[in-house]
C-alpha cells in the first residue's frame, strides 16, 4: 500500500477537526453544513489542480451604465436623452467620435467615442438585436471581450427572489433589507446580509475547500484590509501588503529603536504557549494564537519574497494627462506573487479580495468616473498579463463587485444611488466574448427601472456567486448552503468553462 504524505495527514486532520468543531459546538442545526462541508473537504483533499477566485471590490458604488452601455439606436437615443442634462453632462460620446484635445480634462468631449464590443449572442440571445461598448479608457476590457477571456454580467444585485416592478411595488415578494445604504449593500454583495452579518461567501467557499491546502491560513487572502468577504465559519482571513503579510508591530525590525526589547516582546507574547508552561487555559490560548500567527507571518514572508510578478507599468491620468502609478495594479501584481508562490505555500484553493474607492459619485462625476475607469481597465489589463507571465490564466478568475449601481437619471454632475449593475468577469476560464443575463432596457419610465432609472436587477448575487463556486469545485447542495437563495433562480449563468 503506498504510504500517505505528511501533508495529506495535515489536510485529512484539519477537515475532521472543522466538520467536528461545526457539529458538536454549534448544535445539531449545523450538522448538515459539517456534513457537506466533510464531503466537499474530501473531494479537495484529492484534488491536484489550483484554482483562485478574486474579488476586485468598487466601493462607494460604481455608474456602471456609463461603464457598459447598448448602443443600437433605440438605447443610444434613450442613453443621450436622459444624460445629456444638468450643468455637466455625462452622455458620453458615440463610438468614432475622437477625442478633443481642446476639451475640459475628463469630459466626454476630451475622452472620445466609447469603444464597440462585439458579442458572439450565443448564452442569451434576446440580446441579440442590441450592440454594446464599454468607457472610452477601457480599451485592455475592450481588448480581453474581444480575445473570449472577459465577459459582462448584466443587471445584477442582491435579490431573495425573481420580482418584478409591479410585484415590488405591490411588496408581494421580498425585497433585499436596507437598499441604497452604501455599509448595508458592500455586506449584502459580501456577505448575503446587511451590516452586521460575520460570514461572507468567498470564507464559506474557503471553509470547503480548507483541506485542499496544507497551510490552511492562506486560504483566503485580503491585500485590502478587513473584509467581510472572506470570513469563514472556520477560515479568517489572512492580510497582506506589497511588503508581504501584515506584521504584529513590535516583534521584528526593533521595539523604540532596540532589537533587544523587540527579541523581549516576541518571547512575552508567545510565553506559555506549551501546555506545561501555562496553567492558564486562557493565556495559553492566547498565546498559541499569537505565535501561530507570528509562524505564519515568517512562513508567508520567506515564500512571497521569493516569488515574482512583472511589474506594474505607469497608467495615463485623464485630467493630468501624466503617466502615474496604479494602486489597483499594485494590489493585483501582490495577488499575482501569492499565487506564484502557492507551492511554497501549501495551497490549491485561495479567495483574494482587492478594492478601489472613490466610486460614490454624486458629484463631480466627469472628472472622478474617468480615471477609475481608466484604472480600473489598465489593472485587469495588468492582472492578465501576469497570470499569462505566470501561466495561470486558467487558474484564476476576477470579478467586480460594487455597494450597488446608480440612478440613471443624473442630478446635474453626478448620479445618485441606485440597485442592478453590470459587472466584469475575466479569466482563462471564462466563456468571454458575451454578455450573460438579460441587458435591460434604458431610459426612464420602463418595467426595468423602479425610479429615476435605477435598474431592477434580473440577475442575483447568488447566482453570479453560485457560478464561480461551482467551477471552484462546490457541488449544488453545497451551494446552496452558502447561497441560501440560489434554489430561488436559474442555478448557473454559464459564464464559466466546465470545471
Amino acid at each position: 500500500m503506498r504510504s500517505s504524505s505528511p501533508a495529506s495527514h495535515t489536510s485529512r486532520r484539519e477537515f475532521l477537526r472543522r466538520a467536528a468543531a461545526l457539529s458538536g459546538t454549534v448544535g445539531s442545526g449545523a450538522l448538515p453544513f459539517a456534513m457537506n462541508l466533510a464531503a466537499m473537504n474530501a473531494a479537495a483533499a484529492a484534488a491536484s489542480d489550483y484554482k483562485a477566485i478574486v474579488c476586485l471590490f468598487l466601493l462607494g458604488g460604481n455608474d456602471s451604465a456609463n461603464m457598459v452601455l447598448p448602443t443600437d439606436t433605440a438605447s443610444w437615443e434613450a442613453y443621450t436623452t436622459v444624460r445629456s442634462t444638468g450643468t455637466s453632462p455625462i452622455a458620453l460620446k458615440a463610438a468614432g467620435t475622437p477625442a478633443d484635445g481642446a476639451a475640459a480634462p475628463g469630459s466626454p468631449e476630451s475622452l472620445g467615442g466609447v469603444l464597440p464590443l462585439v458579442p458572439d449572442f450565443t448564452a442569451y440571445a434576446q440580446n441579440a438585436n442590441r450592440s454594446f461598448a464599454v468607457h472610452p479608457l477601457m480599451p485592455e476590457v475592450q481588448s480581453l471581450f474581444g480575445q473570449g477571456r472577459l465577459a459582462v454580467v448584466a443587471n445584477a444585485g442582491p435579490l431573495v427572489m425573481p420580482v418584478t416592478r409591479a410585484e415590488l411595488k405591490a411588496k408581494t415578494k421580498a425585497a433585499p433589507a436596507k437598499l441604497g445604504s452604501h455599509n448595508d449593500q458592500q455586506s449584502t454583495w459580501q456577505a448575503l446580509g446587511p451590516e452586521g452579518a460575520r460570514k461572507g461567501w468567498g470564507g464559506r467557499l474557503g471553509d470547503m475547500l480548507a483541506s485542499a491546502n496544507t497551510q490552511t491560513a492562506f486560504t483566503s487572502i485580503s491585500v485590502s484590509g478587513n473584509a467581510v468577504f472572506l470570513a469563514g465559519q472556520q477560515v479568517a482571513q489572512y492580510q497582506v501588503s506589497n511588503t508581504g503579510a501584515v506584521p504584529i508591530d513590535g516583534v521584528s525590525g526593533g521595539l523604540f529603536g532596540s532589537s533587544i526589547a523587540s527579541t523581549a516582546y516576541r518571547q512575552l507574547l508567545t510565553q506559555g504557549s506549551v501546555p506545561g508552561d501555562q496553567p492558564n487555559l486562557i493565556a495559553r490560548e492566547h498565546a498559541a494564537i499569537a505565535k501561530r500567527s507570528l509562524d505564519a507571518q515568517v512562513a508567508f514572508n520567506a515564500a512571497y519574497s521569493a516569488s515574482t510578478a512583472p511589474g506594474t507599468p505607469k497608467y495615463l491620468h485623464p485630467l493630468t494627462r501624466t503617466l502615474v502609478g496604479n494602486p489597483v495594479a499594485e494590489q493585483l501584481r501582490t495577488v499575482a506573487r501569492v499565487i506564484g508562490a502557492r507551492d511554497s505555500l501549501g495551497v490549491r484553493r485561495q479567495v483574494f479580495f482587492v478594492s478601489v474607492g472613490g466610486f460614490d459619485t454624486h458629484d463631480w462625476q466627469n472628472t472622478t468616473h474617468a480615471n477609475l475607469m481608466a484604472m480600473l481597465s489598465h489593472a485587469i489589463g495588468y492582472f492578465d498579463n501576469a497570470l499569462g507571465a505566470l501561466g495561470m490564466r486558467d487558474q484564476v478568475t476576477l470579478f467586480t463587485a460594487s455597494d450597488f449601481g446608480r440612478t440613471f437619471a443624473s442630478n446635474g454632475d453626478g448620479t445618485d444611488h441606485g440597485w442592478g449593475a453590470h459587472h466584469l468577469v475575466t479569466g482563462g476560464a471564462v466563456r468571454g466574448r458575451e454578455i450573460y443575463g438579460r441587458f435591460p432596457q434604458v431610459g426612464l419610465n420602463h418595467p426595468d427601472e423602479i425610479g429615476s432609472g435605477t435598474f431592477l436587477p434580473g440577475v442575483s448575487v447568488d447566482q453570479l456567486g453560485g457560478t464561480l463556486g461551482r467551477w471552484f469545485g462546490a457541488s449544488d447542495s453545497q451551494l446552496d448552503l452558502v447561497f441560501p437563495n440560489l434554489r430561488n433562480f436559474d442555478r448557473d449563468l454559464g459564464f464559466m468553462h466546465a470545471a
